[in-house]
Formats: C-alpha cells, structure tokens, sequence
C-alpha cells in the first residue's frame, strides 16, 4: 500500500506539469505518465516558483531561538546593494537587501565558522513550499566570496509577485536557488 502512494506521489508533479503543457496548447507526444513534455524542468520550476506575495514576516530559527521580519523591521537595517544577472528574467537586476548572515549572528550563528560550525546549513523556504539549502560557508564572507541576500527591492523598487522578501545570491551561474516568497529560514546541523 506504502509503495503505491509513493509511486503516485511520485508520479503527481508529472501529471500536473503534462495538464499544465496541455492547457497551454501543447500536447504530450505520448500518453500522459509516459513521457513528459521537453519543456518539463520550465514547467516544474515554474510550477515550484508560482504563488502569491507571502502573507506575513519572514521567521528564522536557529535551534530554540527565533526571530521575525516584516517588510518595515527589515527596512530599517543597513542594506547591501547587488547587481546580479537574473537568468529567469534574462535580465541584469540590482537587489537591495540585509545579507543573510547578519540576520543570523544575532540568534548565534558565527560570522567566521571555523570546525565544527561547517556542520550547520540553511534551509530557506518559500511561500509555496520551494526550498534551497546553503551552506554555511556559502553564506559567510568569512569563507566565501559570494553575497546571500534578504532582497526587499529590486532595481528601486518591491519585489511585487516575488512577495515581501526574496533571497538571492551572487556567484552563481543560474537563480534556481534563489527563493521568492520567502518565509522560512531555518539553521539546521547535518547529522
């Protein structure tokens, strides 16, 4: 009974970006299950990043301590500014926002890890459940040379459909770990 749910639990992202293809006029070659349409990773990542502006402040937990964000609360902290090529959009774009570690010192995580402190990693979560995981060397300017950030505007502006806050990086190649809507972050240690 367990593995038919996982099968069909498997099988729904599928099924829901073939439905997806079909009411936008194309049409699988196959029949649906069997093999997906080209385009299904833009389907997917589009499905995965679709959602509303998030609805109330940004949580971050660190084991038991937790701390809250709203728009006006995150306004008000020194900012970093970064211009970033943002391959979704096929454009470059200039975020303004708090990087990420600066938010994190202050519920104890170390701005130069050192040993075992390169056992943590983030888990940044979206409104509509996309997650991407950072380590915490990739977030530390300590370690690394890129920048994680908080954005809350972009190019002057909001972010509009990509809610209150938005995390994005410099340094990489594509924005498939930046996470719009973003809601959750959450430091967790690998076991």
């Amino acid at each position: 009974m367990h593995q038919r749910i996982a099968a069909f639990a498997l099988m729904m992202p599928i099924a829901a970006a073939c439905a997806l293809a079909q009411s936008q006029g194309s049409k699988p070659s196959q029949p649906m299950g069997v093999q997906p349409p080209p385009d299904i990773t833009r389907i997917q990542e589009e499905m995965h990043h679709a959602g509303a502006p998030s609805p109330g402040p940004l949580k971050i937990t660190f084991g038991s301590k937790t701390s809250e964000f709203t728009a006006d609360q995150l306004a008000s902290l020194p900012h970093t500014t970064i211009t970033v090529y943002n391959e979704h959009e096929k454009k470059t774009q200039t975020y303004s926002g708090v990087p990420l570690i600066d938010l994190l010192t202050p519920l104890g995580v170390s701005a130069k890890p050192h040993g075992k402190d390169f056992q943590f990693y983030v888990v940044a979560e979206g409104a509509d459940d996309y997650q991407a995981v950072y380590s915490i060397g990739e977030i530390t300017p300590d370690v690394h040379d890129g920048t994680v950030l908080v954005a809350d505007t972009v190019d002057g502006k909001p972010l509009g459909n990509n809610g209150l806050f938005q995390l994005v990086a410099t340094g990489e190649k594509r924005s498939a770990r930046w996470v719009r809507n973003l809601v959750s972050v959450r430091v967790l240690k690998a076991q």
